[in-house]
């Protein structure tokens, strides 16, 4: 089959659907690709490279030769008209908020792929395409506050005096939420952040920030996102919002749910409360904005001196790397409906994934030409929020029974010191001060590294089994003894002695090779 890489009927996208790396992963798969003259200029990847990747370079033509054709969305009336029927679109569609695109699809009798729509669940998170743009938005979303921030963002200390670091206050922890604060907290910032999920402040805090709770608990819905609040919940988030955001220099707002109008988390109010030369990046400006005072696709200045930025295309500010993730999304979900990678779509509509994207379905049944509307598909349960665990009970009181099994257990220890006591006592006087010492080094060692927690004991053995080089000494020593048991014994004290050193020393290094940044 022949997939068509088109140049974006919007000026505007800069983004294109398909790389010169991504279109040798589709020929590979089976398929031959044909791009579109100029397709991925405005992100940097001319022709030649499509062509040095095994790519044809054709015309306008393409919208109507190809059997797959794979756009960033969904191309307007005029274009789509032009499509053979039986073609297969994957595009982004946001086909909950465009019900007349469902019947124009139908009409036009395409199988139709929203990317937009992949299941939150884990084995669809590398076709996901919102979670990739998302990645890329949280990122440009602090670079953006930054060129508009009137201030350095990390804190200095200079001659002519101290500079203090920027406060950044993130609301939503999402994939966009946490590649903000990930990313302010790179920059040196202060990052304080909020989500309703109350689970999503261990991701807050692993990333460098500050969870902020709301005070009135939300719980996650099937569909991954956080269920809509009460109005109890809703008071207590937003005077949340109203006082972090006073004290913030820098508010990413991220709500943003597909399909939806987006939630207003910041009143007027909330904003004239801010302090001059703030700033406002609404992430989720595209679908009407988390701030009252948003305007989509524009930055402006506030009476009071806060700039709010709206911004809708912050993923196509990078449009490279935002084209390479679109494109790799693309690439793997073909290879989902490649089974046999020979260039040839089968969609298996028992398969969550499948079904959860395919907005109408061209097929052919009992010899009659079929276009199934499938939108919208059957509710996937994703994996619900951790329950928060039980109040700890008090410790219970042993019963006679069980105090009788817990001295049984421990009869070992009993034996094992009478047997030191009696070494001791039967040693010769000039060596039982040194087998004191050694039981009294057993008795330590024992007890130190038991109170160590489990998962530090790879690290921590990994180092103490250097010690083994005192019994490397020792036995080196010994193996020239006349004797021949001593000497059988100290050759045996030497590998194993050996091994643990050489052992701890690889562990160690494997360890912290984990830890290496590639360069």
């Amino acid at each position: 089959m022949l997939i068509g890489v088109p140049r974006e009927p919007d000026p505007e996208q800069t983004l294109v659907a398909a790389t010169p790396d991504t279109v040798a992963k589709l020929i590979k798969l089976g398929y031959q690709v044909d791009v579109e003259k100029g397709a991925g200029a405005a992100a940097s990847y001319p022709d030649d490279l499509y062509a040095a990747a095994g790519a044809g370079i054709v015309d306008h033509s393409v919208w109507g030769n190809s059997d797959i054709i794979t756009t960033l969305d969904t191309p307007p009336a005029e274009i789509l008209s032009g499509i053979r029927p039986g073609t297969v679109l994957i595009a982004r569609m946001a086909p909950g908020r465009h019900p007349e695109l469902v019947e124009s699809l139908a009409q036009q009798r395409l199988t139709a792929l929203a990317m937009d729509a992949v299941p939150r669940i884990s084995r669809a998170q590398s076709m996901d395409v919102l979670s990739s743009m998302a990645n890329i938005a949280g990122y440009r979303a602090v670079i953006e506050a930054a060129s508009h921030f009137g201030r350095l963002f990390t804190g200095q200390v200079t001659a002519a005096g101290k500079v203090p670091p920027a406060t950044v206050y993130v609301i939503g922890a999402g994939v966009a939420g946490l590649a903000a604060i990930g990313t302010a907290n790179s920059m040196g910032a202060i990052v304080r952040a909020t989500d309703l999920r109350p689970e999503a402040g261990e991701q807050v805090e692993s990333m460098g920030a500050e969870f902020v709770a709301i005070p009135a608990e939300t719980r996650r819905s099937e569909d991954g996102y956080a269920r809509e609040m009460t109005d109890d919940q809703a008071r207590a988030a937003a005077a949340l919002y109203a006082r972090e955001s006073a004290m913030a220099d820098i508010v990413i707002t991220t709500a943003n749910i597909p399909g939806r109008t987006s939630p207003i988390l910041l009143t007027a109010d909330d904003v004239a409360a801010m302090r001059p030369g703030s700033v406002i990046v609404d992430m989720a400006a595209a679908n009407g904005g988390n701030c009252e005072l948003t305007r989509p696709g524009e930055v402006f200045t506030t009476d009071n001196g806060v700039r709010i930025i709206g911004y809708t295309d912050l993923a196509g500010r990078l449009p490279g790397q935002a084209s390479q993730l679109y494109g790799q999304n693309i690439v793997n979900l073909l290879t989902l409906v490649t089974p046999d990678r020979d260039g040839r779509v089968v969609l298996d509509l028992e398969d969550e994934i499948v079904r959860g994207i395919t907005v109408t379905y061209n097929h052919v049944r009992d010899g009659r030409e079929l276009t199934d509307i499938l939108w919208p598909p059957p509710p996937v349960k994703v994996s619900a929020a951790p329950s928060v665990a039980p109040a700890e009970a008090p410790p219970a009181v042993p019963t006679g029974a069980e105090v009788g099994v817990e001295k049984r257990g421990a009869w070992w220890k009993w034996v094992a010191g009478l047997l030191g006591v009696a070494l001791v006592l039967a040693s010769p006087a000039q060596v039982s001060a040194d087998y004191m010492v050694l039981m009294l080094a057993v008795v330590v060692g024992f007890y130190v590294i038991t109170s160590v927690t489990h998962s530090l004991h790879t690290p921590l053995m990994s180092e103490t089994n250097a010690i083994s080089g005192i019994i490397l000494v020792g036995a080196i020593l010994q193996v020239g003894s006349a004797n021949l048991a001593v000497s059988i014994m100290a050759f045996a004290a030497i590998v194993v002695a050996s091994i643990n050193i050489f052992g701890g020393f690889t562990v160690t290094h494997r360890m912290l090779s984990m830890f290496t940044r590639e360069a």
